[in-house]
């Protein structure tokens, strides 16, 4: 009973990542892709600033959940593995304070349309100039926080599909996730024009399947009954 009740606490707080993270990643950038033309910018995030307000809200309860996950996934799976569960909680942890100083370019989009003071056409272009470069630098916060989105899901797809208690296929879903990110950032930075090719349409895919799966999966049905022997539990995970 009691690992039912972890199980679906890590549930609730990987939903409320879901649905906030897809509103942030998904829903916002689209709505708010920059037009080219500098001096359409500052009216574009005037015309935008509830949806601008909405992400940076929507983005910090995403990075608190997100905080506190892998320390309930901790509970719920460390003993099927202490050193992978320890790896899966700092992979995880080191992304939120990346993910919130990246916040601040948001907020500095913000401060620009809310506190700008426009005389003339040079200055709505130099404001479009300042907000588009704020918002280059929070794409490419969230490109770097890949890399770490990536490696958790190594240790906790492993920990997934070892601990005989939770589907194995969404444990392989996982650590295929893992490799989806780490593809997609070493893609996007060695190869020119990859963002236009069909692997980087597809790449992240296991990754949504399998957190979304699993995320479901706690909720839902929580642990199945039974354990794994006691030689698996004592033997460490080490990449």
């Amino acid at each position: 009973m009691k690992q039912n009740t972890i199980a679906r606490s890590a549930g609730f707080l990987y939903l409320v990542v879901v649905i906030t993270g897809t509103f942030v990643l998904g829903y916002f950038p689209e709505q708010f892709a920059m037009p080219r033309d500098a001096a359409a910018v500052a009216k574009h995030v005037a015309t935008h600033e509830a949806l601008l307000r909405n992400a940076i809200a929507a983005a910090v309860v995403c990075y608190v959940a997100f905080l506190l996950l892998p320390l309930v996934l901790f509970k719920l799976l460390c003993e099927y593995g202490e050193r992978a569960a320890v790896l899966m909680v700092a992979f995880a942890i080191v992304s939120v304070p990346m993910s919130l100083m990246n916040l601040r370019n948001l907020l500095d989009i913000l401060s620009i349309v809310t506190g700008a003071t426009v005389t003339d056409a040079s200055s709505v272009e130099h404001l479009g100039v300042q907000i588009t470069r704020s918002y280059t630098a929070y794409r490419n916060g969230l490109f770097l926080s890949k890399i770490f989105w990536g490696l958790w899901l190594l240790p906790f797809g492993f920990l997934v599909f070892r601990c005989g208690v939770l589907p194995k296929l969404l444990g392989l879903l996982l650590m295929g996730g893992c490799a989806g990110y780490l593809f997609d950032f070493f893609g996007g930075v060695l190869m020119t024009g990859y963002a236009e090719t069909r692997l980087a349409a597809h790449a992240t895919q296991p990754a949504a399947l399998g957190e979304i799966g699993i995320c479901l999966w706690l909720l839902i049905v929580g642990v199945r009954g039974g354990r794994v022997t006691e030689s698996k539990k004592l033997t460490a995970f080490t990449l």
